[in-house]
């Protein structure tokens, strides 16, 4: 059996789409042809050229690694990987059928694999860090295969997600197989998730929110370490905080996605302590029945998920105080923007 990677877009903006039909597709636009049909690697080759007449050569051979492999390699009984862009976490599903194509199908959505949803939302934190970087691979499909990939993921699986053998860190200069372009900011986000989470689990959480509100201007009021009953930080702008909004902050630092109970606790105590707004913050992100609740929501609670946390971080990084950026060590770099060659 193998491992696969599998983006759903550029942007995450076919994944709905994954899981609502149980499905992995390869959503590449105008390619309305059945790919089972072609004998070999320079057949699709020389589809893709006429398919796509502006692509460079560099993308025509990624598209035909990448549609090859998912037309012809991906087997039933592979486990695939579908990222959840944005929100840094994965879900996991086992291949249930063949290659297929509809051409009766809407773009892009010809091509497609029938699969079996095993796992939703699990913290890519959760992974260690050689595994991260097979999953910072730039390419829209690809084998992950590297030092038992597939063997360890298949072991987290039996372990609620949850690695069983650390590996040695991986440093952002090395190259890997070289057989993929790496997401490099990506890996640095991985690598600056496993210091969070390895340096602040439970009330630390709390702590780095907090310094975070303060360092964006806010007065805040910190629950002391224990039962919270729902509010971990009471926070308002101004010297005194006596400025408007008021907010109370409800922080959870675990790896599984919160539910809607948590959501209507974190209301439940705004009116209690006259909040105006709340923010709701946690590690192991959100379930669907939170996110369905966002519109209705939108003018009084906001929710932070773990790339939230880590983007207001470095946002706020130059200005949270000296001994918490003493337990995050982090250092800003520049570094070369690859060429998205994925559709």
């Amino acid at each position: 059996m193998s491992l696969w990677l599998v983006r759903a877009g550029r942007y995450g903006e076919h994944l709905q789409r994954f899981l609502d039909n149980n499905r992995v597709f390869a959503t590449w636009d105008e390619l309305a042809h059945d790919l089972s049909t072609l004998t070999d690697r320079s057949a699709l080759r020389t589809l893709l050229e006429i398919t796509y007449p502006d692509a460079s050569k560099g993308q025509i051979s990624n598209y035909t690694g990448q549609l090859w492999a998912f037309t012809k390699k991906i087997k039933i009984g592979d486990w695939v990987i579908v990222p959840h862009k944005g929100k840094s976490s994965v879900n996991i599903a086992e291949v249930a059928g063949p290659y297929q194509y509809d051409e009766n199908a809407e773009p892009p959505y010809y091509h497609y694999h029938d699969v079996k949803w095993i796992a939703h939302d699990i913290p890519r934190s959760n992974f260690d860090q050689d595994l991260l970087y097979s999953l910072g691979a730039i390419g829209t499909i690809c084998q992950i295969e590297r030092n038992d990939a597939e063997k360890r993921v298949r072991a987290m699986g039996g372990a609620g997600w949850k690695s069983k053998v650390s590996a040695p860190a991986v440093k952002l200069a090395d190259s890997g197989t070289g057989e993929e372009a790496i997401d490099l900011e990506l890996l640095a986000r991985d690598q600056i998730a496993k210091l969070i989470i390895q340096k602040l689990k439970g009330h630390g959480l709390a702590r780095l929110v907090d310094a975070i509100l303060q360092a964006q201007g806010y007065t805040t009021f910190l629950s002391p370490e224990g039962p919270d009953k729902g509010i971990d930080i009471l926070a308002a702008p101004g010297p005194l905080g006596f400025g408007s909004p008021r907010l109370c902050v409800q922080v959870k630092s675990g790896d599984s996605p919160v539910d809607l109970p948590t959501l209507n606790q974190l209301i439940g105590s705004m009116q209690n302590v006259h909040a105006e707004q709340g923010l709701l913050v946690s590690w192991g992100g959100f379930k669907q029945s939170v996110d369905r609740e966002v519109p209705s929501q939108f003018f009084r609670v906001r929710l932070w998920d773990q790339d939230d946390i880590i983007g207001e971080l470095l946002n706020s990084y130059d200005r949270i105080d000296e001994s918490l950026r003493a337990e995050l060590p982090l250092k800003r770099m520049w570094t070369v923007a690859f060429p998205d060659e994925s559709d």
